[in-house]
């Protein structure tokens, strides 16, 4: 409980301003109307202090559900951003392999080789059969 003095008749309470330290006195009635239903004093160096009124805590918890629902929506959207990574990753990784085969003259299908699709892809695809062998 603050404590309260009687200055010239009326009940004061004693307070100290949060920011710059400076003890002052409130009149008691001011200072719980403020309590009560929020509002703000000043400090004698003009500091602010009191308590948020009914809309304000409305309008800071809505503040603050907004923020957790956007720090929710970021996880998520970094989550599926490393999953669509790990899937393109996967998926060069399945072309290289692919164009690995064919610069080899293996058929895809059936894994035989074929000496002339080697020879043609050397000849007539030089930069894949260098493309390929250079990701092995």
């Amino acid at each position: 409980m603050p404590e309260v003095i009687l200055i010239r008749g009326t009940n004061h309470v004693v307070t100290q301003c949060g920011t710059c330290g400076v003890w002052f006195t409130v009149p008691e009635i001011v200072y719980e109307n403020h309590r009560r239903e929020g509002g703000y004093h000043a400090c004698p160096m003009g500091h602010m202090r009191g308590w948020q009124t009914g809309e304000e805590k409305r309008e800071r918890e809505a503040m603050r559900l907004d923020r957790d629902r956007l720090k929710q929506d970021a996880a998520r959207l970094e989550e599926e951003l490393a999953t669509e990574r790990r899937r393109a990753d996967v998926a060069e990784e399945r072309v290289s392999r692919v164009k690995r085969r064919a610069a080899a003259g293996i058929c895809l299908c059936c894994n035989r080789t074929f000496a002339n699709i080697q020879r043609h892809m050397q000849t007539k695809h030089a930069n894949v059969v260098a493309l390929a062998q250079k990701q092995t």
